[in-house]
């Protein structure tokens, strides 16, 4: 799959329907752990701030463009029949790859991440909009941080409920640091750092309108629904993916 790199992120030119292609077949190799983000401007900004986190994503196998302003500077440098006509929205990937792996013979799903009460609305949620996928597991971890203890409960979990396919709702950075720090170690699968995905489908936090989505503004929605937990994360990282890419362009 073509990469295209967005300040220093190599981000994958594609689809919901490339992702989802790369997703399955991945899932049914099950060789070995393999790891999915969808990166918006936190993500790419954090990664090229923080020589840590950056060292966490440099692990990752797929790194889609879930922000607007991904999909921009990816198009900026495409030839006019490559341009993405749209991002690949973490929240909305799961819920097609959900439905792409229905059917008995389909790969199985775990939850990982969240409150007991959120995974609870979430399973009975998935399990009402998608009868057919099964969801084999979900596991509602400490918000500490975990001993080895914690860490071989959490795998034998995954590893017990047979998932090809893992979700990770920890939230930025903690999901994507944890997945790449343990990714060798780590059942077979395909494990997806999906953020506020849970909260989203729980029906815990309501999305931004889909225009304000197309348009890059789902920011503005949520700091507007959420403004002291968000703001000096949109302030700082929206500020530095601009200050980056624009250094870029200069340099080009």
């Amino acid at each position: 799959m073509k990469r295209q790199s967005v300040i220093g992120l190599p981000v994958a030119a594609t689809d919901y329907s490339g992702a989802i292609d790369w997703i399955m077949d991945a899932a049914q190799r099950a060789d070995r752990a393999y790891a999915v983000e969808a990166a918006n401007t936190h993500v790419a900004s954090l990664a090229r701030h923080d020589p840590q986190f950056r060292e966490s994503m440099d692990r990752f196998d797929l790194i889609l463009p879930d922000g607007m302003p991904l999909v921009w500077s990816i198009n900026a440098d495409a030839e006019p029949g490559e341009r993405l006509g749209d991002r690949v929205y973490g929240p909305t990937l799961m819920l097609k790859t959900l439905e792409a792996s229905s059917g008995s013979s389909g790969p199985s799903h775990f939850l990982l991440g969240g409150s007991e009460a959120t995974l609870e609305k979430l399973v009975g949620r998935l399990q009402q909009h998608y009868p057919h996928t099964r969801v084999a597991g979900s596991y509602s971890p400490p918000f500490n941080e975990w001993d080895e203890d914690e860490q071989v409960r959490i795998e034998e979990k995954i590893r017990g409920s047979g998932a090809q396919l893992i979700w990770v709702g920890l939230g930025c950075p903690k999901q994507e640091q944890w997945i790449a720090c343990n990714k060798e170690r780590l059942p077979p699968g395909v494990y997806f750092g999906i953020g506020a995905a849970f909260a989203f489908h729980a029906g815990e936090v309501a999305q931004a309108p889909g225009l304000l989505q197309k348009l890059g503004l789902e920011w503005a929605y949520r700091l507007m629904m959420e403004p002291r937990r968000l703001l000096r994360r949109y302030f700082i990282h929206n500020t530095l993916f601009i200050h980056y890419w624009l250094k870029e362009r200069m340099r080009d």
